[in-house]
Parts: structure tokens; C-alpha cells; sequence
């Protein structure tokens, strides 16, 4: 650069910075300003943080704050603690085990801006009402309110909505009742037990197995329960059985197929298999018999029965059914059931909750649901459908009744009247909840069970089948039927052989758990509670202990297998420190219930469990490291190093990786064959389908030769085409589905 040109540079550095300390006491006058309003703001003592007299009703959601503020009106501040205002600080134990398990609760990370803010509001309201969720964790998020504001607590200051519909809430804000200090103890005690369990084993497993594991008292009984089973299936040795299947038909072409049972008037059967015949010449005998001699109906029997309604949703079963019948995992369906029960704003009603309080394992229903439901049902059914009295139901077990089963707020908002204003999971699950209810209250569906019986010599073969009489509540919800109509068959009358042939199987181990299965036999055995259930899975998951096989049931890892093996050495025991054992976890949950009743002292039960758990964790420090099983090798090598390629399992389930890590970095996907060519290139260049998942977990089905064929799918296709439209055929489950015409196929069942 030249003098000239070095002049001309410095003068308009000069020019700038001279302009810029011009502008800078008014960016700084600007920006603390901005600085001042944030601060306020964030201290409460803005202008706009003032109650004004009025009442501060304080809720756990935003979204929640929005529809009870539609209900209340001007006269009402509505605000969201957004969850727990304190809790347990996460990097420490923060239980005084010395001084009477004291529990040390911090303001929550985040939150004190929110806290000001309701400090200002609290002191400038004319009362304030708590609103969080009727149940032991909202009656804890209201008391640490109460204790964080100074509010007295001798004076009624909790409102509990079960639904948030206009009647329901304002009948509770007017009528406010105390903080239930018991379920404020009974969810400490589990906080504190919780806490003690997770923030004392957890280094325990860190230091005999692997640094970042994790163990909790539902968390330990769900993973011995789906390693137990998958040991189950290790010890199971199949054992074989025929099964003989009789097609005949009569002279006026009734068509039967009927199995073998008997044979020299001996049953065949063990439970619903023929396991009895279980050698080939066994079979091979019984088959003879039944060509040689005639066909003869001994018996055809026909009887109803009435199978009455299905009870209306609790968690457990609501969780089940949105597995089962939407795909829907728990903690998702519980995610887009607590919107529902929030509010959406439907057009000329405003925010509107449409669900009772989904956290409950009762079964009542209140007067007014079964009386507007009865009349909706009179009104859009035939009276055959109405019941002369309301059905009603027992919950199994200790269940809270304080609240309701899960119903809608409305039975006349069908879904489809509001699916429009409804996301598709919100419809679907709303769809399922006001089915259920409705179907809860119809009358009994009434079935024909049939039973042909039909002797072949010494053989003998019969077949079932069920037919509906009346629908009553399988108008609404699915009733299935075990086998198809059978046509009367005369005593006596002979039916014409056209085919008899054997077919060999095997008897199969007992089925892994899915999720809805799983929460199914927790609750069975009285393990948690419902607001835990939605959780289980996904910890289970995050930890590395188990993960989803293409059935989407669960599969132990080699690490959750080693991480049972482990707790059921140290910790399955006749004490107070089996926390491995179903029985234990539900006598904890039993003691927890009956803090919430007043019978048992919080403290008490905390102090008995730790006198056992923390002798048998100092016992177990004693243990040798457990050494965790090797990766298993694939048998090439790698294409960068060398040296062998083993399977290995990260947050996304296994892939392969090179044994020289971290000195060599290869790794690539494990592609499950699904033996399918590509719809796209399998003719012309051989791509097949292959199994990959996505970074969120989910599984989708793309052509092994990408990036060369881009072929992708969300469902897996069967290489079949649909026999009504001719586009592609995909499988869910046991059906083959068509996208684009809807046709659906049910793979034949078998008898396993």
C-alpha cells in the first residue's frame, strides 16, 4: 500500500470511529434500557406484574393457564409454574439420611424469574388459589408454592379441576380446600426412597460394571422382568406336534374344517394344542382312521352368551390400548392426553377441555357423565342399546377414587364433529377415549358359541366358531369374535370327505414383552403407578438395557442382562432390600398409599427400607468388577485398518465398528434383509430391501444400494402386490395393507 493510500485509510478510520462515539451513549442509553426491563421483569417489579386485587389462580402449564383464564375472566390472574417450582438438586444425593432423611430443595434451574414474578403477584392479589393436578405430584408442586410465596396453610387455598370444563372449574375456585399434607408426604416418601435407591446404586453399578449406569426401584423390577422372560425363552426347547385339519362339506355345500382331537375316546389336547400327537406315526395313525371311515355329526351345539361392556379408561388401560390398537408409545400417548385434557380452542366455544384428568386408576363416573352419556346413547342408538340401569365398575386393587375413569367432558362433541380442529394423534386418541366411554354404558353384546363334534371311527374332530347376535357396545368398540359362523349341522347326518392332511409344528416359547404388556403384568403385580408406567420403557431404553425387535416387543441387551445378573446377586433377598423383587416394589407402593391415608408415618417407611438397603449395598462393595461380555465379531475386516469388525450398540441400536477404537474410527449400519428385491432397482440392478433407523429411533425401510436408489418407505413393503389396485403391499404386524386403496389381508393365524 502506497503513503496515499495509507493516508486515505487512516481518515476513514478516523471518520467511522468519530461517528460511532456519537451513536454510542444513546446505543448505550438503548440497550439499558432494554437491560433494566429484563432485569425488572425477571425480579417481578414491572409495572405489568400487578394482580390488582385480584385472584392469582397458579396452574403447571401454559396451555392450561390459557383455557382456565377463558373460564374466568378479568377477575382472575391465571399463571403456569411450568412443573415443580423447587426440586432435588440433580448433582448430589441431597438427603440428610442423619437428620431424619431431610430433603434439600432448591429452587429449580431457570425459574427465578418465575418465581419473582409470582412473588409480585401473590402480594398484589386479593387471594391465591393452587390449581396444579389433582394428584400426589400436583399436591407437591402446591405445596412448594405455598412454601416459596409465604401463603398460610392453614387456610384453604388448593382447587383441584378433574375437568377442565366451564361448570367444573368454577365450582372448584369457589369453593378452594386445604393442601392434603398426607399426599404431599406420601409422594416425598417416594421422592426421597426414589432418590435414595437411584443416587446410591447407581455408583455402585458405575464401580463394579460400567461408568454412566443407572438403577431405580420400577426401573430394576421392568428390567428383571423382560430378562427373565428372555431367559425363559434361552431354556426353551421346542418340542413337536401334528396338527390334522378335515376339510368336508355336506350334500347342500355347507363347507366345514375341522380339527383332530380325540382318538379311542382320549383326549389330544393339552390346553388348545394338540400336543398329545406328538410323533409323525402318531399322526399318520389318526389320519388313516379318518380315511376309512365315514364322516358322522355327533353333535352341533348352539349357545349364546352375553359379553358385557368394556370398562371406561384408566392410565394403565388407556396406555395399553393406545400401544395396541394406534402404535402409540406411552409416554406419547400420555403426552397428547394431557393436551386434551388442557384445552383446545374450538371455534365458538373457546379453550375447552376435552378429557378428564388422565393420571387415575379409578373407575368411577360421576352422576352427571352417565346420565348425559345414557341420554346420547337413547338419542343416537336403538333403546335395545340403553341398559335399563348405568353399568358400573370396580377398579382392581387399591385404587384412588377420588378421581374419575377417563371419559370426555362431553359426550355430544363426537370426534368427528371436531376433527378438524383436532391434530391426527389428538383425534385418534380422543377418538378411542369417547368410544370406550360411550361403549362403556351400551348394552351387553350377545354372541352364538357353536360346537361341531364329528366322529371318524375311533377319531375324532370338531370344530368352533362364534357368530354376534345383538352388537350392543360393538357398535362402538371392537368385539372379537373367536372363530367364524359355523352352519348348523344335523346329529347323525354324514359330510363328505374332500381333504385331510398333517401339518408339523412346534410348541413356542413364551411371547417378549411389548409395551403394552409390560404395563399390563406391572400392574398385575402392583409395581408403581400409573403416572410411572408412560417412563419405564424409555429409561429402559435410553440406558442401553433393552431395545425393540422388529415386533416391537422387548429384547435385553448384553449390558441390561449383565446389569440384572448383577442386582439379582446383591439384591434379590428376604428384605426390605429386594429391590429386584416384584413383590417388594409392591409392598412399597401399599405403605406409599397408606401414607397418603394417614395410617403410616412417611418417615418410617423411609427409615425401615434404608436400615436393609444400605447393609446390603455395603455388603455388595465387596463384589468383584463384572466384567461386560466381549462385542461380538462379523467376521471381516476393516476395510481402513484391518483389524476385525465387531457389532457394537450405541444410542441408535447396534452397528458394526472396528475393534481398533478410538485409534481407528470406522463404523457403518447393520442392514437387516428384510427378503424383499427393491421395488424400484431389484429387476434391473438386484437392490433389496433393508431395515435402517432414523436418528429419532425409528424404523424405515430403504434400498441397500443408496445412495444410488433412493427408495424409501415408513412401512415395510412385502414384495406382493394389492389383488384390488395393484400398487405395493405393505406388512404391519400379521396384516398386509394397501396405502392407496385401503385393502386390508390378516395373515391365517395359527394355533400358537
Amino acid at each position: 500500500m502506497n503513503s496515499k493510500e495509507t493516508t486515505a485509510a487512516a481518515k476513514k478510520t478516523a471518520a467511522t470511529q468519530k461517528t460511532a462515539a456519537k451513536k454510542a451513549p444513546a446505543a448505550r442509553k438503548t440497550a439499558a434500557k432494554k437491560t433494566t426491563a429484563k432485569a425488572a421483569t425477571r425480579r417481578g417489579t414491572s409495572r405489568s406484574v400487578n394482580a390488582d386485587g385480584k385472584t392469582l389462580v397458579i396452574v403447571e402449564s401454559p396451555s392450561k393457564a390459557a383455557t382456565l383464564s377463558g373460564i374466568l375472566g378479568k377477575n382472575y390472574v391465571v399463571r403456569a409454574s411450568i412443573g415443580h417450582i423447587r426440586d432435588l438438586p440433580r448433582s448430589r444425593i441431597a438427603i440428610d439420611i442423619d437428620h431424619d432423611f431431610k430433603p434439600e430443595y432448591i429452587l429449580v434451574k431457570g425459574k427465578a424469574g418465575l418465581k419473582n414474578e409470582l412473588t409480585a403477584l401473590a402480594k398484589s392479589a386479593s387471594s391465591v388459589l393452587l390449581a396444579s393436578d389433582p394428584d400426589r405430584e400436583g399436591e407437591a408442586i402446591a405445596w412448594h408454592l405455598a412454601d416459596v410465596l409465604g401463603l398460610d396453610m392453614s387456610e384453604k387455598c388448593r382447587v383441584r379441576f378433574y375437568e377442565i370444563t366451564s361448570g367444573a372449574v368454577r365450582s372448584a375456585v369457589q369453593t378452594p380446600d386445604y393442601i392434603d399434607l398426607n399426599k404431599v408426604d406420601a409422594q416425598q416418601a417416594r421422592r426421597v426412597l426414589d432418590r435414595l435407591v437411584g443416587y446410591t446404586l447407581s455408583p455402585l453399578l458405575w464401580k463394579k460394571i460400567r461408568y454412566g449406569l443407572s438403577a431405580g426401584r420400577v426401573q430394576s423390577v421392568a428390567l428383571h422382568l423382560i430378562c427373565e422372560r428372555e431367559r425363559e425363552i434361552q431354556r426353551f426347547i421346542p418340542d413337536p406336534y401334528w396338527v390334522i385339519t378335515v376339510k368336508a362339506s355336506a350334500p347342500d355345500g355347507r363347507a366345514y374344517e375341522l380339527r383332530a382331537d380325540r382318538m379311542n375316546g382320549k383326549s389330544l389336547m393339552k390346553g388348545s394344542l394338540p400336543l398329545l400327537i406328538n410323533t409323525e406315526e402318531k399322526a399318520d395313525e389318526i389320519l388313516a382312521e379318518i380315511r376309512r371311515n365315514p364322516l358322522v355329526v355327533s353333535e352341533f351345539r348352539l349357545k349364546e352368551s352375553r359379553r358385557t361392556a368394556p370398562a371406561p379408561f384408566r392410565t394403565s388401560t388407556l396406555q395399553q390400548e393406545a400401544s395396541r390398537r394406534l402404535s402409540m408409545a406411552p409416554r406419547r400417548a400420555m403426552r397428547v392426553a394431557q393436551e386434551l385434557y388442557e384445552g383446545l380452542n374450538l371455534p365458538g366455544r373457546g379453550h375447552v377441555g376435552m378429557i378428564t384428568y388422565m393420571r387415575t386408576d379409578s373407575l368411577r363416573l360421576s352422576d352427571e357423565a352417565l346420565a348425559a352419556c345414557r341420554d346420547y346413547i337413547a338419542k343416537n342408538h336403538s333403546p335395545r342399546h340403553l341398559p335399563g340401569k348405568p353399568n358400573h365398575y370396580a377398579a382392581p386393587g387399591r385404587a384412588q377414587d377420588a378421581h374419575e375413569a377417563i371419559r370426555p367432558t362431553d359426550v355430544t362433541l363426537t370426534p368427528d364433529s371436531i376433527r378438524e380442529f383436532l391434530t391426527p394423534e389428538q383425534f385418534r386418541l380422543y377418538d378411542m377415549i369417547w368410544r370406550r366411554f360411550v361403549a362403556c354404558q351400551m348394552s351387553p353384546a350377545v354372541t352364538a358359541r357353536a360346537t361341531l363334534r364329528v366322529e371318524a371311527g375311533q377319531a375324532g374332530l370338531h370344530q368352533d366358531g362364534e357368530s354376534l347376535v345383538f352388537d350392543g357396545w360393538s357398535a362402538l368398540w371392537p368385539l372379537e369374535l373367536k372363530g367364524e359362523q359355523l352352519a348348523p349341522a344335523k346329529e347323525g347326518e354324514r359330510l363328505d370327505l374332500s381333504s385331510a392332511e398333517k401339518e408339523q409344528r412346534f410348541t413356542r416359547p413364551p411371547a417378549r414383552y411389548s409395551e403394552a404388556t409390560l404395563i399390563k403384568t406391572l400392574e398385575e403385580n402392583g409395581v408403581g403407578r400409573p403416572s410411572t408406567y408412560a417412563t419405564i420403557a424409555g429409561t429402559l431404553d435410553s440406558r442401553g438395557y433393552v431395545e425393540k425387535n422388529e415386533e416391537k416387543r422387548f429384547c435385553p441387551t448384553s449390558l441390561g442382562m449383565t446389569v440384572d445378573d448383577f442386582l439379582m446377586k446383591y439384591f434379590n433377598r428376604k428384605d426390605l432390600s429386594s429391590i429386584v423383587d416384584a413383590g417388594f416394589t409392591a409392598q412399597m407402593e401399599k405403605e406409599l398409599d397408606e401414607v397418603e391415608e394417614a395410617q403410616r408415618r412417611w418417615l418410617d417407611v423411609v427409615r425401615e427400607f434404608w436400615g436393609e438397603f444400605s447393609h446390603t449395598v455395603e455388603e455388595a462393595q465387596g463384589a468383584d468388577r463384572v466384567p461386560l461380555p466381549e462385542p461380538e465379531p462379523v467376521g471381516e475386516d476393516c476395510p481402513e485398518c484391518g483389524k476385525p469388525l465387531v457389532k457394537k450398540r450405541g444410542r441408535f441400536g447396534e452397528f458394526i465398528a472396528c475393534s481398533g477404537y478410538p485409534d481407528c474410527r470406522y463404523t457403518r449400519a447393520i442392514l437387516a434383509t428384510v427378503g424383499v428385491k427393491c421395488p424400484k432397482c431389484g429387476e434391473s440392478h438386484g437392490g433389496e430391501v433393508v431395515r435402517r433407523k432414523s436418528k429419532k429411533g425409528r424404523t424405515f425401510y430403504s434400498c441397500s444400494r443408496y445412495p444410488d436408489c433412493d427408495y424409501v418407505s415408513w412401512n415395510q413393503p412385502t414384495g406382493e402386490r394389492c389383488p384390488e389396485c395393484g400398487e405395493e403391499l405393505f406388512r404391519r404386524g400379521r396384516s398386509q395393507f394397501c396405502v392407496k386403496c385401503g385393502y386390508k389381508a390378516q395373515d391365517e393365524a395359527t394355533d400358537d
